[in-house]
């Protein structure tokens, strides 16, 4: 993998896409876990648009040898760096009937253990007891996230489509969007495949339209320390081989 090239799209564009991370056999085995697991309690959610799995490697826990095989290892090592832990995951399936879309926007919040009054943190927001801030931009810009496809992704059912660049300009309201300079990049994904990508890339999704289910594990990395009365939520440490 010439790894060095996917780093500089990052940098530059905001997101790289790597096929061919996850064999077959790795792909059905992180299915079977996730299709036999009881989905019961306040971080799954299921409508007939999408369901979801918030805190998914804390929830699954047997998926986490088969997410960071030695491929993922080394990526994680070459483009982010050896200080960098789990902030935040989340399964979801869009089923090929599904009419659920996602607007331009960024992933401007982070998942914290308590509300706190700390200087440039907020808004704050709380679901299924759940707090999420928007912390200063030097932690989002810090953050990468990874996207691993358990399906082939096309602009048919839902990939995702991204505003190269736009990482770069910080807080980029999508309603200034200046379609006469930007363009548009439709995010396709073989099955296996991930997209990494930050998390100040305006990003959206598309409804499907050509009924082929699409499963995406989302898991973000950072390497920020946060005020001390404050805890990332969901922070796993990466041992990696």
């Amino acid at each position: 993998m010439e790894l060095h090239q996917h780093k500089s799209d990052i940098e530059t564009n905001g997101f790289t896409i790597i096929n061919s991370i996850y064999t077959k056999d790795e792909i059905n085995g992180l299915l079977s876990l996730i299709e036999n697991i009881e989905a019961l309690g306040e971080t799954f959610r299921r409508s007939t648009d999408i369901f979801a799995i918030r805190q998914f490697l804390k929830e699954i826990p047997a998926t986490i040898p088969l997410v960071f095989n030695k491929k993922l290892n080394q990526i994680i090592a070459s483009i982010f760096g050896n200080d960098y832990f789990i902030v935040k995951s989340i399964y979801f399936d869009k089923p090929g009937t599904s009419n659920w879309f996602v607007a331009y926007h960024q992933d401007l919040t982070i998942s914290v253990d308590k509300k706190a009054e700390i200087e440039n943190f907020g808004p704050w927001t709380v679901k299924q007891n759940q707090y999420a801030v928007q912390p200063p931009v030097k932690i989002l810009e810090n953050i990468y996230t990874i996207r691993i496809h358990l399906d082939e992704t096309t602009q048919d059912n839902g990939a995702l489509k991204v505003i190269p660049r736009s990482h770069a300009r910080q807080i980029y309201r999508p309603e200034t969007i200046n379609w006469q300079t930007e363009s548009e990049a439709i995010c396709e994904v073989e099955k296996g495949g991930i997209m990494i990508m930050k998390p100040l890339l305006l990003h959206s999704s598309g409804r499907t339209v050509n009924n082929s289910r699409r499963r995406v594990i989302h898991i973000e990395f950072s390497s920020a320390k946060l005020p001390e009365i404050l805890k990332w939520s969901e922070k796993i440490d990466l041992y990696m081989n």
